[in-house]
């Protein structure tokens, strides 16, 4: 298939960096601490294996923490893992790989179980059993929290803790994953396995704090990119690092233009900005208040979902996220409502702490005012493609997790399944990189490995960018808008930074932005949640995959897999 083009910026195969100034061993690295990193260090562990775990900012700050709904398994003797996949796989419009659909519903259960072993307390009823909701796109109680909607802070604390008892894995916080170091190749311009990162920790002995680790084998497991967008759900830290990372050395990914927006982020008066990032985080109001009861109403006070799908307010999220959209299209308004005052001030105390608690701090009290919501970019269903051991193209480098393309989500993340996927894979990279983990290597004379030869771009235009990807590649796309944007990511691209925290996730976010737009030109269809208002509804002929990675020059490249 002939792949529509735009033009986009080069792109650094390096970032530019110090020298490593101090080198550290273990056998394998973890980048990430969320529910995928902290996971694979655990199994990792069990295996008999050292090791270290680099993580942005504290261990705790990822988005793992975040996640209100919680996590999809059947649990119940009525359900089934084939209701799970079928629900799965409809969400997914077509691209979701039926062998990893499989994997994660059927060794989903058994996961969860043994988190819970770990010390993760679940929501309960009075006789013990386990609380099950239903959210978006289910159509099955099979949603297990933790303290009403706090089911992630509850995983991170559990991982947190068991992590922190293992005197075996080494946690390196507040440091910046740079770049990935590789043993030299069979040819004399070729490189090999990873075996090693680059990367930068505030307070390692200078101001600088570049070093090495180096590893017989690297885990990214780093998250998303939602920080690409101006208004997201995710954490500050969500720059996209981990699947810049891969592409600099030459990892393919997949799937990146299906950036999942979820329906209803609570709109925050003025929000706070972040430096040099555009807006904060967006608080999310999760699509789990929906499953109790809650509705959408548009200004009127009309409910809109009705009638559009046969789950109305549980519909999939692209489809109310489009739902909403089309009222702020009509309407001029910048946001909807969410109505969830039938419920009752102490089932919305009790049930959702969380988003109660932000609500009131903005003046809005659920149990007797509307709730206002718009869509914001909340999670990527693409990223760095793996197979079913979490294996990238790259020999010695796994991901998963956010970070990482499964084929899990195809085109639309079903809810709930992200935290499910996070336990599910890094338990079977675990068990690949102990069944045959190699010697460590000596990394290739590169520019990684003895400072220079890259470039960055300068974070003074992260706004610009961030404002440009919302406008054109958000929730509505078509030829023109995109085309707009890559013209603002070429422009961005010009420009030359210095090697600085604010430098480097920028780069990562030019990087990740311009592969987001490039497949967004290139998909000439709606699908899940990639909507293209020149091409407003599925075709055949995209049921498949474009797969981009960095060429020469910085060059993107893509390529079509599919049935065309």
């Amino acid at each position: 298939m002939d792949l529509p083009t735009v033009d986009l910026p080069a792109l650094p195969r390096l970032l530019a960096a110090p020298a490593p100034g101090w080198v550290e061993t273990t056998d394998v690295i973890v980048v990430g601490s969320g529910v995928a990193g902290l996971t694979a260090a655990l199994h990792l562990r069990e295996a008999g294996l050292h090791v270290t775990v680099v993580t942005k900012v504290n261990i705790d700050e990822g988005s793992t923490r975040w996640a209100q709904g919680g996590i999809a398994a059947v649990l119940d003797p009525a359900d089934t893992p084939a209701a799970h996949a079928r629900d799965t796989e409809i969400a997914g419009v077509g691209l979701c790989d039926p062998a990893a659909v499989r994997v994660l519903v059927e060794e989903g259960p058994t996961r969860l179980r043994e988190l819970m072993r770990l010390g993760a307390e679940f929501d309960r009823h009075p006789d013990g059993s386990l609380m099950l909701t239903r959210e978006g796109g289910h159509r099955a109680d099979r949603i297990v929290h933790a303290g009403g909607d706090a089911t992630g802070a509850e995983v991170q604390r559990a991982l947190h803790a068991a992590v922190r008892r293992d005197p075996w894995i080494r946690l390196v916080e507040h440091a910046l994953v740079l770049d990935l170091l590789r043993a030299p190749g069979d040819g004399p311009d070729s490189l090999g396995a990873a075996c090693g990162i680059t990367l930068h920790v505030l307070g390692e002995g200078s101001e600088d704090g570049v070093g090495a680790i180096l590893s017989r084998a690297v885990v990214l497991a780093t998250g998303g990119m939602g920080q690409v967008f101006a208004a997201t759900t995710n954490p500050a830290v969500s720059t996209g690092d981990g699947v810049a990372l891969a592409m600099r050395a030459g990892a393919a990914v997949t799937d990146v233009e299906f950036v999942q927006f979820h329906p209803t982020a609570l709109i925050v008066p003025e929000p706070a900005r972040l430096p040099g990032a555009g807006l904060a985080q967006q608080p999310l109001v999760s699509e789990a208040l929906r499953g109790e009861g809650a509705r959408l109403v548009d200004g009127d006070g009309k409910r809109f979902m009705v009638g559009q799908h046969e789950l109305a307010e549980l519909a999939p999220r692209d489809v109310v996220a489009k739902g909403i959209h089309r009222v702020l299209l009509a309407t001029g308004a910048d946001h909807v409502w969410l109505d969830a005052r039938h419920l009752g001030g102490d089932f919305l105390a009790g049930r959702f702490p969380t988003i109660v608690a932000s609500c009131l701090a903005i003046g809005v009290d659920p149990a007797v005012d509307l709730i206002p919501v718009a869509p914001a970019a909340h999670y990527a269903s693409g990223g760095v493609r793996t197979d079913l051991r979490g294996r990238t193209s790259i020999p010695g480098l796994y991901a998963c997790g956010e970070v990482a393309c499964t084929g899990v989500h195809g085109a639309n993340r079903l809810a709930s399944n992200s935290l499910l996927e996070g336990l599910v894979f890094s338990r079977r990279i675990a068990e690949d990189i102990a069944a045959g983990l190699p010697e460590q290597a000596r990394p290739a004379q590169t520019g990684a490995w003895v400072g220079g030869e890259g470039w960055l771009v300068p974070a003074a235009g992260t706004a610009a960018l961030q404002r440009a990807m919302t406008r054109g590649a958000g929730v509505l796309r078509s030829a023109r808008t995109l085309a707009a944007t890559a013209a603002t990511l070429t422009e961005a691209g010009a420009e030359r930074g210095v090697s600085r925290t604010a430098d480097w996730e920028a780069t990562n976010l030019i990087t990740v932005a311009s592969t987001l737009v490039a497949a967004a030109y290139a998909r000439q269809e709606t699908r899940g949640c990639h909507w293209r208002e020149d091409f407003p509804t599925a075709d055949d002929r995209w049921q498949g995959h474009l797969v981009a990675a960095v060429g020469a020059q910085g060059r993107l490249t893509s390529r079509w897999e599919g049935s065309a």
